[in-house]
């Protein structure tokens, strides 16, 4: 006679027998979804995360010291490595380092086309974080529509600079080329359809209720614990903090543009996914704002070609697409840095992740961590 299995009765149980055992699980970094060379150790009580700790360091490129050898100009395309994703600002976190102790004056042209260059970049990277976002929260389409915008971004960055992902074209003194007709009039047809787009994807995706349940109420990082961990970008704004330098410590032209800085109100995945695409849309009116407003004359100042800075200290700053992106350089008057040290935005923002993570289920995993944004060139530097 085979034999024949009861279930017992689940309201006899009583709740030793429910009790589970801690368990550490090792996530990446051969998983794509963890966002390249990172390795995360979450412990685990049954389905919910305990705690989580970031183990970085497997690229090791000692990108700092290695400035230490090379003239300003030579730090430029080395820098722009680190955040690949946004190496237009990684060009002017050098150049504004070097400017500064150069004492220089920039022409208002290239100001100008420093900003458009900047928000464009911004956008850009919001986008491909788009693609890579929806991915991880289990979407395919998004993909392509972010990338088939951001390629539009793409081919104006080669019209200007001739490259696709690493400029080198915010220079010392201004920029490497200046923008062309043809340029502006691409530009032009790029910021009117591209409003259009982001209507698309908030009915496409943002109204989504799968996607609304699995983000809201999601990986919340309170106010207090957000400026507590030293993050910033939209992963600060997204807590409710309205901190961006470019408003609270302005540089560049920024002063001369009127915009606006979203923040959310719970700190969960969908505020931080929502603060992204209204600075997408923010970014888009400054670019609109500075073509209405673009000066004639230099596009550079007359800088040697391998220049030399006055011996002392300074720390640059700037809103960068994952947030602060910060550069103390040291100079004892020569044309190489005595020491250059950079803070970069994706290393400070990942170290919340342990507090976003903590009560929420392992599935959560991987989405929160794509609400961060972060780039592991930027992180392991």
């Amino acid at each position: 006679m085979a034999h024949r299995y009861t279930q017992p009765d689940l309201m006899e149980l009583r709740s030793d027998d429910l009790e589970t055992q801690e368990l550490t699980l090792n996530v990446g970094p051969q998983h794509p979804s963890t966002h390249g060379v990172l390795r995360l150790v979450a412990v685990t009580d049954g389905e919910i995360i305990k705690s989580l700790e970031p183990h970085i360091g497997f690229l090791h490129r000692g990108m700092e010291k290695n400035s230490e050898g090379r003239e300003y100009r030579q730090l430029i395309p080395l820098w722009d490595r680190n955040d690949y994703l946004a190496s237009m600002h990684m060009d002017y976190m050098t150049t504004s380092a070097v400017e500064a102790l150069m004492d220089l004056e920039v022409p208002r042209r290239a100001e100008y086309i420093r900003v458009i260059m900047l928000e464009l970049q911004r956008i850009a990277s919001h986008l491909f974080w788009f693609a890579s976002f929806a991915l991880d929260s289990g979407a395919v389409t998004p993909l392509f529509y972010a990338l088939k915008e951001r390629e539009k971004i793409i081919d104006l960055f080669e019209m200007a600079s001739g490259a696709r992902l690493l400029y080198n074209y915010i220079r010392p003194g201004g920029v490497r080329a200046d923008i062309t007709p043809a340029f502006m009039e691409k530009l032009s047809k790029f910021i009117r359809e591209f409003p259009r787009y982001l209507d698309e994807c908030e009915q496409l995706y943002t109204g989504n209720a799968i996607f609304i349940n699995r983000a809201r109420d999601v990986g919340v990082l309170t106010r207090e614990a957000a400026i507590n961990l030293g993050v910033s970008g939209p992963v600060l704004r997204g807590s409710g903090v309205a901190w961006d330098l470019r408003k609270d410590e302005p540089y560049s032209i920024y002063p001369e543009f009127k915009f606006d800085i979203p923040v959310g109100e719970r700190g969960d995945v969908l505020d931080r996914y929502e603060v992204r695409f209204y600075e997408m849309r923010m970014a888009t009116e400054i670019v609109r704002q500075a073509m209405e407003g673009l000066p004639e004359g230099d596009y550079v100042a007359k800088v040697p070609p391998s220049p030399k800075t006055k011996a002392g200290e300074v720390y640059v700053r700037q809103e960068a697409a994952r947030g602060e992106l910060g550069c103390y350089l040291v100079s004892d008057g020569g044309r190489k840095p005595w020491r250059f040290h950079v803070r970069p935005a994706s290393y400070l923002n990942l170290g919340a992740l342990d507090t976003m993570c903590r009560g929420y289920l392992f599935a959560d995993l991987i989405i929160i961590l794509g609400s961060i944004d972060i780039v592991l060139g930027d992180v392991d530097k």
